[in-house]
């Protein structure tokens, strides 16, 4: 029986959500599968201090991570003398027996950081298996095309693999299959059926709002003026972990009474949320805008965070994807020109249909099982 190790990273949860997706279909055919968090199975405590340090780094200093970030972004070499690469050395010896245990006959990789660590243990011999690196966002992120030992690099779009070959990567190894998301969200439910389930009236416009797991990106005042700007609107919004935004809204809901606003924690039902609502107002994460597309949901982007979303938003927008709001083009404002203009909505459900992969996973784990 075929084996395949599947490594991810708690950096968000867009990475650990691509892994369950590829592990359940990999499953479901029969493969033997063991899906691991790299620096969970290190140290919890790193894992924990990494995740939410990193987040916050981009969110609470941008300006700073911005620039590191495309200082890494342009033609970076492998600096083995940086912390980051001491920590997968570490990582590499202590992955080196879970290898002799396991046995993996290939590895697939949902973060950069993950396959760096592979790529030490494959540089010392210690495992001759097929090395797979699935890419969760619509760029190239830095440090993927030092990993000499790649076999494959599955990108999340066609329109990338020239960035991805202007970074140095071969020509021949670039797959692009898509994101890998959960095929739940593949699923067809209707909008009336959706919006019985969550109890929403079928006769409003219902926009959902989401901020990622940590709540990032979403502001009171801006849901406030969104509320104000069209009295038939409904909003459903997802402050992820992040209970001090949940309160804020529950409070700001209890004193106003306005029964359009419907507040929700960390959630298990984005796929009925995203077939219930007419409009998605969220960060340009990799995963969640993919799911978003699956559903064809037409996407107003807000606050990318430096970086990766940036970068993420810029695609989605030169493909006609989505449209953003700014400071200047503000949220009340997006949302009024796409929710009432349908000639747009269907616009951009047709660059969806044209440009996203809708069987992205399936096709990742057909490619995966005839390896």
């Amino acid at each position: 029986m075929k084996k395949v190790l599947i490594l991810t990273v708690s950096l968000g949860m867009g990475h650990n959500s691509s892994a369950k997706a590829i592990e359940d279909e990999l499953k479901s055919d029969g493969i033997d599968v063991l899906t691991l968090d790299v620096y969970q199975y290190i140290n919890k405590i790193l894992s924990e201090t990494l995740n939410l340090s990193a987040a916050i780094y981009s969110k609470l200093v941008p300006d700073l991570y911005r620039t590191i970030y495309e200082y890494l972004d342009k033609d970076t070499s492998e600096d083995s003398g940086s912390f980051i690469s001491l920590i997968h050395g570490i990582c590499a010896t202590k992955f080196e027996k879970l290898l002799d245990d396991f046995h993996p006959d290939i590895i697939v990789c949902t973060h950069v950081f993950a396959a760096q660590i592979i790529d030490e243990i494959k540089k010392r011999k210690k495992t001759y298996a097929k090395l797979i690196g699935i890419i969760t966002d619509y760029t190239i992120h830095p440090y993927w095309q030092t990993v000499s030992t790649m076999d494959y690099y599955l990108i999340a779009n066609e329109k990338l693999r020239y960035r991805a070959m202007k970074k140095g990567i071969p020509d021949h190894k670039i797959k692009s299959f898509g994101i890998p998301v959960n095929p739940k969200f593949n699923i067809p439910i209707s909008k009336a059926s959706a919006r019985q389930q969550l109890e929403l009236d079928e006769s409003h416009k219902v926009v959902l709002v989401m901020g990622g797991g940590l709540g990032f990106g979403i502001d009171v005042e801006e849901i406030v003026e969104l509320l104000d700007a069209d009295p038939d609107v409904h909003i459903m919004i997802i402050c992820g972990k992040s209970k001090k935004l949940f309160s804020k809204f529950t409070e700001y809901e209890e004193e106003h009474i306005t029964g359009r606003l419907h507040i929700f924690g960390y959630v298990d039902n984005v796929h009925i949320m995203m077939s219930a609502a007419d409009i998605f107002v969220s960060k340009p994460g990799g995963i969640s805008s993919t799911e978003a597309f699956m559903k064809n949901l037409p996407m107003v982007i807000i606050n990318p965070l430096a970086g990766q979303e940036e970068r993420n938003a810029e695609f989605m927008m030169n493909c006609g994807l989505a449209i953003q709001a700014t400071k200047t083009f503000t949220l009340d404002e997006a949302v009024n020109l796409l929710i009432n203009d349908k000639i747009m909505i269907d616009e951009i459900s047709d660059n969806i249909n044209r440009v996203i992969n809708k069987n992205s996973t399936k096709d990742i784990c057909d490619f995966i099982n005839n390896l």
